[in-house]
Order: C-alpha cells, then sequence, then structure tokens
C-alpha cells in the first residue's frame, strides 16, 4: 500500500501528464491549421505518449492500492509563434517536466518506497531523451533561420 503523501504527489503528476498531453495537441492543432503537417503529427505523437504516461501512473498507482483522482486540467494556451518559438516552448517544458518527476522521486525516496522509485525511474531517463530531442529540434530550426521549414517539416513528420 502506497502512503498518502506519495499517492497525492502521483496524483499531481497524472494531473500534469494529461495537462501536457493537451498542450501537446493545441500545437498539433496550430502547426495543422499553419500548414506544417509534419510539425502537427509530432506534436500529436507527443500528446499520445504524454497521455499514455498518465496512464502508465494511474495503473501503477492502482496495482498499488492507491486511489487515483482525476482533477481538474487547466486550459492550455492556444496561440504560438514562429516554429522555433513553439519548439522553444517544447523544451522549457520539457524542463519543467523533468522537474516534477524528480520531485515525484524525491517524494518516493521521502516515504522509502523501492517500488514507486524504480517506476519513476523510467521517467526520469525518457526525460533526459525528451530534453534532447527538443534540444536537438530547437537548435536545427535555428539555423535554418526561417527557411527550408518545409525540409524540417517533413523530417518532423517522419516521427512515428
Amino acid at each position: 500500500m502506497m502512503k498518502e503523501n506519495l499517492v497525492k504527489a502521483f496524483n499531481a503528476q497524472v494531473n500534469a501528464e494529461m495537462w501536457s498531453s493537451n498542450l501537446y495537441l493545441s500545437m498539433s492543432v496550430y502547426f495543422a491549421q499553419s500548414g506544417y503537417p509534419g510539425m502537427a503529427s509530432w506534436m500529436k505523437a507527443q500528446s499520445k505518449e504524454e497521455l499514455e504516461h498518465a496512464y502508465e501512473m494511474i495503473d501503477f498507482v492502482i496495482k498499488r492500492g492507491g486511489n487515483i483522482e482525476i482533477g481538474q486540467i487547466d486550459v492550455v494556451p492556444v496561440a504560438w509563434g514562429t516554429p522555433l518559438e513553439v519548439f522553444e516552448h517544447v523544451y522549457e517544458h520539457e524542463c519543467h517536466v523533468s522537474k516534477l518527476i524528480d520531485d515525484l522521486l524525491d517524494v518516493a525516496i521521502k516515504e522509502g518506497d523501492k517500488a514507486a522509485q524504480n517506476f519513476i525511474n523510467g521517467f526520469v531517463n525518457e526525460q533526459v531523451e525528451e530534453e534532447d530531442t527538443a534540444q536537438t529540434i530547437v537548435e536545427r530550426l535555428r539555423k535554418l533561420d526561417g527557411h527550408n521549414l518545409v525540409y524540417m517539416d517533413d523530417k518532423l513528420g517522419g516521427r512515428k
């Protein structure tokens, strides 16, 4: 049985993952409406991934006897700027999510819950990849300096 403090922390993280899913879905819609179908597809895949994280956390807490409460999801932004500005926001957001995951791990450590620590470490490792991917896209978009965005759109559209 998970301690209540850790269950609350997981509930907060589930909410954050669901908000992240909506954030990326909003970016996907923006790109689709702006004529960047590849970037829209990339963001939609990112949205699905964030929702999958929420599902994984929900399943984990339920298996451990915890009580999941789905909270209200705050509104996400709907207006964005250039593709570079959008992906800069993605990078900043992934850094924020890394901090949230680190905080969740700190609660699991404080509570001495080894199973939760092991589970959360998978997300810690994944965040290293998420930050790196976002940073790489930002660097490439900066090098393009607003040119050849169709190439980058095609490249990002290849994400499965």
